[in-house]
């Protein structure tokens, strides 16, 4: 039958859900120091607690020697014979030290220790816990919300989830159930501070895992992701198995995966777009929904300048630019977008500027790389007065990069030769020849 001391430490084990054990453990802790405050001693003691009865005893472990160097912890042969029978140098005894009415004064000065160290252990059991989950979603319940934060509650702990982690467009109120991501996790002498947020890229990303399966088993991989909280998030996605279509695996049947994300976040549009390890693909599958002509790199700088037919331009600029500045998130890549009508204007100004520079500028130095042309309609392009084409009818309305090298007109698409003509005569020449590398010609 348990004791009623028993009974108590199972029923704080119990509201506090810790192990009976730590309860127990505390107890002796905060004993032996009641002990060693009524007899004045650092004497290392050991507490009994007897299971049945709860009558608490103290015992003191000595060690056996001859010559007594440390009185708190070694006792001489003829002292032990007066507390066990036949005792042996280098036996360990205990010798019983409780004082009288120990366990009144006892239950009397203990509590306050006791509840002390059970608060620290719940304290250290709390960060074990959670130190381990930062970065994953957590269910949780807003208990209370001001301007400052959000205080939510997760299972055994609380959180706090500060205004910079807080979506501008969610209201959050006493009762409502939210799923956060668990971004920090410090210790602190009052107890652990849980920080969770709403508006970390994070929680997208973990959400998509949670809901597309392909995901969380790698068949599909999630690249980057870019996010302007509670309005639009952008979500680049490859494949690492074949015949696995990505974006069609994170959009669902009827779009149900991206639906039910879409809820959880209240109602934030998701676009999920495929990643491409050719950078101008990429940027160009950025901009969705706008479809772009063509991207052009500029590798030192880190700009691209993005063609899109002129009915598409607000689709890729987007609302106040939101659909840019998420491609830039999402990319790296500084966009300039462009549509060929003003592609247009930049060609005949590089035409202005370039026959400028000739009137005081030898012919081999006039030529400086690669220069935008846009293919018209016809499928020719300009460069200084000659016409050259017919380009290919795939390239019309496209803006190509042409070069001068010796006798040769190169154009280029995509960083790709795709015709080569004489200069002079504007003769088509075959893609085969080996470029001659005489003085370069102007424009």
């Amino acid at each position: 039958m348990k004791s009623d001391f028993q009974s108590a430490i199972s029923q704080i084990a119990a509201e506090r859900g810790i192990p009976q054990a730590a309860v127990q453990a505390s107890i002796e802790h905060a004993l032996q120091g009641v002990y060693r405050k009524m007899a004045n001693t650092e004497e290392p003691v050991r507490v009994d607690i007897d299971k049945a009865t709860g009558a608490v005893r103290i015992y003191a472990p000595k060690t056996v020697i001859e010559v007594v160097e440390d009185p708190l912890t070694q006792i001489s042969l003829d002292e032990a014979m007066n507390h066990a029978p036949n005792p042996i140098l280098g036996q360990t005894i205990e010798i019983e030290r409780t004082p009288e009415n120990f366990g009144r004064i006892a239950a009397q000065t203990v509590k306050q220790s006791v509840l002390q160290r059970i608060r620290d252990y719940e304290r250290d059991t709390v960060y074990e816990e959670y130190h381990d989950k930062q970065g994953e979603v957590l269910n949780g319940t807003v208990q209370r919300a001001d301007p400052r934060a959000v205080i939510v509650e997760l299972n055994k702990a609380e959180a706090v989830m500060p205004a910079r982690e807080q979506v501008p467009t969610e209201r959050y109120r006493p009762g409502q159930r939210v799923k956060v991501l668990l971004v920090e996790v410090n210790k602190d002498p009052r107890g652990p501070q849980l920080i969770v947020s709403r508006s970390h890229p994070g929680l997208i990303r973990r959400l998509f895992e949670q809901e597309v399966p392909e995901i969380f088993s790698g068949a599909v991989e999630i690249m980057e992701v870019a996010r302007e909280p509670g309005l639009r998030s952008k979500v680049a996605v490859a494949a690492r198995q074949e015949k696995v279509d990505p974006v069609g695996a994170c959009v669902g049947v009827r779009g149900v995966r991206i639906q039910n994300i879409v809820n959880e976040l209240y109602g934030e549009k998701i676009d999920v777009i495929e990643w491409s390890p050719d950078t101008a693909q990429f940027i160009a599958n950025a901009l969705s929904p706008a479809k772009p002509s063509s991207v052009t790199l500029d590798e030192a700088n880190k700009v691209a300048t993005v063609i899109v037919p002129t009915d598409q331009m607000s689709l890729a600029i987007g609302k106040e630019g939101q659909n840019a500045r998420l491609a830039y998130k999402l990319t790296g890549w500084r966009i300039d977008i462009k549509d060929p009508s003003a592609l247009q204007e930049m060609d005949e100004e590089l035409l202005r500027q370039a026959r400028a520079a000739l009137a005081d500028t030898p012919d081999e130095f006039a030529w400086q790389g690669r220069q935008p042309r846009l293919v018209r309609a016809d499928g020719t392009i300009s460069v200084r007065d000659p016409t050259f084409g017919p380009l290919d009818p795939d390239l019309v309305g496209m803006s190509v990069d042409v070069d001068v090298r010796g006798p040769a007109l190169e154009v280029f698409y995509n960083r790709d030769l795709r015709h080569r003509f004489d200069f002079e005569s504007g003769e088509a020449l075959s893609l085969e020849d080996e470029p001659v590398t005489a003085g370069a010609r102007g424009v």
